[in-house]
């Protein structure tokens, strides 16, 4: 991508983190034209991201979805590195690592030491405080939130969050580069959980309470709001897809920040998240999917 087709100056986007949300930014930014390094903690878990990415490209030629070429192309304007040092020369660095504020307040830091001045930091976080990310670098107002929906490469929306300290300038340029994507950007206030997860979590986690509280069984529950509601899928079934231990590590964050019971994460599901029931990527959650339907885990009968 050159400079003058590159938005505000962004030519090379850098990833941190390759699992399933950093994989998928970085295959997006690199289909969108931009030379994209993404950043993993070891050469397994930065081969096997890669290696996801290359499978997904690999179906998209098979059902004719996309052009041999343009596989090739996006695959040839993305690299992976273990080393944070390959990111010294990025314009825009998107943070996508586990969901925990320590680990990426350090992380930050780090990159805040060794990047330009002028390169724009941005967190994919979904739940935690982007202000508090920001102040651990010396580049507040060249911070913002850049919140994707899994699987990114599918889903339209992306969350621009700007703190009381990022810039116009920055937020200007974070919200095109969004558009840039193929993305559908919205603007958001620094608040626990943006929009979709303020409206969306307590959605999901009242659904376990009226379980608990005996309204109806897991099935009824996520059949009256699918069909009642024309809802793609009902809200137990969509925190299995979720995954259940991210809505209860979200549900906590956000239980923090606003002390309202609507965010407290259910006895149910604490329980659920210490077995490891954590949802359809474990094979089991409210629902069990080890069979060729899924049906009401043996967890919750």
């Amino acid at each position: 991508m050159t400079e003058e087709d590159s938005v505000s100056g962004i030519q090379k986007v850098g990833v941190v983190g390759c699992g399933l949300m950093g994989r998928g930014i970085a295959q997006v930014c690199a289909a969108a034209g931009y030379d994209t390094v993404v950043r993993e903690v070891n050469q397994e878990l930065l081969d096997a991201g890669l290696g996801a990415v290359r499978k997904q490209l690999d179906r998209a030629v098979a059902k004719g979805k996309l052009e041999s070429e343009v596989r090739d192309a996006t695959l040839g304007r993305l690299s992976g590195t273990v080393s944070l040092e390959d990111l010294a020369d990025c314009d825009l660095i998107i943070e996508a690592i586990v969901e925990n504020i320590e680990a990426k307040k350090d992380l930050l830091g780090v990159l805040d030491r060794q990047s330009p001045e002028h390169t724009i930091f941005s967190s994919n976080t979904s739940s935690l405080t982007v202000t508090e990310m920001g102040a651990a670098t010396e580049r507040p107002d060249r911070f913002v939130g850049l919140h994707f929906f899994n699987p990114v490469p599918v889903m339209q929306l992306v969350e621009v969050v700007r703190t009381g300290a990022t810039s116009q300038e920055t937020f200007d340029r974070a919200f095109e580069f969004a558009k840039s994507l193929g993305k559908v950007p919205v603007a958001c206030r620094d608040n626990s959980g943006f929009i979709v997860n303020r409206l969306l979590v307590p959605y999901m986690l009242d659904a376990i309470r009226g379980y608990e509280e005996g309204i109806g069984s897991i099935e009824d529950i996520d059949t009256a709001m699918k069909l009642g509601t024309r809802y793609p899928m009902g809200p137990v079934v969509l925190g299995d897809y979720v995954g259940l231990d991210t809505l209860y590590y979200i549900g906590e964050i956000m239980f923090d920040e606003y002390r309202d019971k609507r965010f407290a994460p259910p006895p149910l599901l604490k329980r659920m998240y210490l077995a490891g029931y954590h949802g359809r990527k474990a094979g089991k959650g409210f629902y069990d999917y080890s069979g060729d339907e899924p049906v009401v885990s043996d967890f919750v009968l």
